[in-house]
């Protein structure tokens, strides 16, 4: 079985289907579809099911056009029904994982995908989890539940796991040139995994188990959390010395060896980096392991919003205004740079802690037109000179390339700048202070 399996994949003939069409499922649903093969999307929200469908797209690194040419190609179909997916031969799930209130897992979104591909299962499938989560998950909760169906692993089907390493924004490393790592059940689940992705990823990374695969992506985005913590701290510290962040890390990013840069800012967002650093700790704890480091720089990045606000009111207060009625523009609301996606964005936290200070709050963004806070909805403000004459300090919380940081800095009284966005500034750096 498995060889024709091999023979359906490598002639693209094998049919291939994606639960969950956001951030990680839309992008490897276009990649598989523009390279041959026939791409079925599984989603619970009807509404982007049927922008998929009239050829649109809702993922910032998917324009409308690749979509629409796959629509009319027949290529790829998006659809509600589970029952479709005893027609796949390769199901992928992309679907979220958040934590709980408690920092705990949260796997219902994954469980409620496996039940839909159990009730669905043949001979001869493909499953891959791409969802990250704590090792383990693949064999010990997904495993059983596929073999419910009376199958046998590695002889009837294969399911494997293989961590997405999607960067939204990134131009230069996407989903096809990003090397894809890869762990099964059994050697040959790895086999057949790794010829499903080798259809588009150049590079494909067999790893021996999906424990070990799974641990990849949480290493992955807890050595950023880590170190983005550490060079948090860094600027903790150099405020408390009158020394400037920014200068340090410029001149020791200058050593060609033994350093590699880190930036600080106003927190952490995204799904993955505030997130998967907590699926590991999660898991160890039930080992009785306590994880220092991923629990410390939890710790600092999860508290730079409240640095940033207590920055802002001594800014403000050094020019003789409180927070409390101060006029405020909040310039960038997303999570990075030239995206349009605010999950876990700190901005909303600052937003939030200023707003229980009483300051009167404007806001600027690009990417976003609309978003709430006390409960009511806010519009992003045009940039005038009108309104920054009536701002008492300009906040950059998101360094958006659009921005045109030297008008901005000629046309503010203050700035707050907490991504040193205006290093290219020439003039009015007095009115700049630096996180």
């Amino acid at each position: 079985m498995i060889n024709d399996v091999l023979k359906k994949i490598k002639e693209q003939k094998a049919r291939v289907g994606i639960i969950g069409l956001g951030y990680v499922g839309l992008p490897l649903a276009v990649e598989f579809a523009e390279a041959g093969f026939n791409v079925t999307g599984f989603d619970i929200l009807k509404e982007k099911v049927k922008l998929i469908n009239s050829g649109r797209s809702d993922i910032d690194d998917v324009p409308d056009l690749r979509v629409e040419q796959l629509v009319k190609a027949g290529k790829l179909v998006a659809t509600i029904e589970p029952r479709l997916l005893r027609k796949m031969d390769t199901v992928s799930i992309c679907v979220p994982t958040p934590l709980s209130k408690t920092k705990d897992p949260d796997v219902s979104y994954i469980l409620a995908a496996v039940e839909w591909v159990r009730q669905n299962i043949h001979k001869g499938m493909l499953i891959i989890l791409e969802s990250t989560t704590y090792p383990g998950t693949t064999e010990d909760m997904i495993l059983p539940i596929l073999q419910e169906s009376g199958l046998k692993v590695g002889r009837d089907f294969y399911l494997a796991f293989s961590p997405e390493r999607v960067d939204p924004g990134n131009v230069k490393f996407t989903t096809k040139n990003t090397p894809r790592v890869v762990g099964g059940i059994t050697p040959r689940c790895t086999r057949v995994a790794k010829a499903f992705y080798e259809q588009v990823m150049g590079v494909v990374v067999p790893m021996s188990s999906t424990r070990a695969a799974e641990m990849v992506k949480l290493l992955e985005n807890t050595f950023r959390s880590v170190n983005i913590g550490l060079v948090n701290e860094v600027a903790l510290m150099c405020d408390r010395l009158g020394i400037n962040v920014w200068e340090i890390i410029d001149a020791a990013a200058s050593k060609p060896f033994g350093f590699m840069p880190f930036y600080p800012g106003p927190g952490l967002g995204g799904h993955c980096i505030p997130i998967d650093p907590h699926y590991l700790s999660w898991k160890l704890k039930s080992l009785n392991y306590y994880a220092r480091f991923i629990e410390l720089a939890g710790d600092i990045n999860s508290h730079m919003p409240e640095y940033v606000v207590d920055r802002i009111r001594r800014i403000l207060n050094e020019h003789g205004k409180s927070v409390k009625n101060a006029n405020i523009l909040i310039l960038g609301v997303t999570y990075k740079r030239d995206i349009k996606d605010t999950r876990e964005s700190p901005a909303l936290d600052v937003i939030k802690l200023l707003e229980k200070e009483g300051a009167r709050l404007h806001y600027n963004d690009p990417y976003i037109s609309e978003i709430k806070w006390d409960g009511d909805s806010h519009h992003s403000s045009k940039l005038t000179p009108a309104l920054m004459k009536k701002v008492d300090l300009t906040v950059v919380l998101t360094d958006h390339t659009s921005y045109n940081y030297q008008w901005i800095v000629d046309n503010s009284k203050l700035i707050f700048d907490t991504r040193n966005a205006t290093k290219m500034v020439t003039s009015g750096r007095e009115k700049i202070h630096l996180l």
